[in-house]
């Protein structure tokens, strides 16, 4: 008998025969209830990562609101502009280092590059104050006076591109006064260079250097305000 009852015992595979009813009842009930949790989580799984691609999907194809604004399309707009210009290597290269946090199309650049033309003109302006050579004092002076004025006119250029939301920056009146405000600063360092040259003025290379770049700049914007109407088309975009 004792033989019979080990075979009996060997031979279970079914832990739940040991069980009470009532214990077999209750660990179905626990099986059947980790089951449902762990479909559940596959299942929100699942709808949480189709979610997911779905919103991946929408933000690769939907269109950009400023298509010039990606750090690629950004440089080519730059290149563009700064093609039409007696510069464009230091056009480029002067605007692309700046922060460009809006759509940089031909009115945007300009306005960079008039910003680039004030601050070479201010460092330049402190130069010549900062100038100890008594013989070109006066001259000096004069090129000090002479370079306030031109930050007067670009300044003013500036102001006359501040608008409303929906105006535009520039119209055919605003361009041909900005033409002769930037023309006039020109002028203003070529009678600075000229009164230097008239006092024998001897200038250290730096500054004569500085003077000329300040020059370039102001070139650059000049180019880019002569042919802004040519820019705007090349962009699909109207000056009013």
């Amino acid at each position: 008998m004792e033989s019979f009852n080990f075979f009996k015992g060997y031979g279970k595979v079914n832990p739940l025969e040991d069980q009470s009813p009532h214990q077999q009842e209750s660990t179905a009930s626990k099986r059947r209830i980790l089951i449902i949790s762990v479909s559940s989580i596959l299942f929100f799984t699942l709808i949480l990562g189709l979610a997911l691609a779905a919103l991946i999907h929408e933000s690769n194809t939907e269109p950009d609101e400023f298509p010039y604004l990606s750090s690629s399309n950004s440089a080519e707009s730059i290149k563009t502009v700064c093609d039409m210009t007696l510069y464009p290597s230091s056009c480029f290269t002067s605007i692309s280092s700046l922060n460009i946090s809006t759509k940089p199309d031909p009115e945007v650049i300009f306005k960079l590059s008039l910003k680039v033309s004030i601050t070479g003109l201010k460092r330049l302006s402190s130069l010549f104050t900062s100038s100890h050579d008594v013989n070109s004092q006066a001259a000096m002076r004069d090129c000090v006076s002479l370079f306030d004025d031109s930050l007067g006119k670009l300044n003013d250029s500036l102001l006359a591109m501040e608008v409303g939301p929906g105006e535009k920056m520039l119209t055919l009146e605003k361009v041909n006064d900005i033409h002769t405000w930037i023309s006039a600063a020109m002028t203003d360092q070529d009678t600075c260079i000229g009164g230097l040259e008239e006092m024998e003025s001897v200038l250290p290379d730096e500054i004569k250097a500085k003077v000329e770049r300040s020059k370039d700049f102001l070139s650059i914007s000049l180019a880019i305000i002569a042919k802004m109407e040519d820019l705007l088309k090349k962009f699909d975009l109207e000056m009013h």
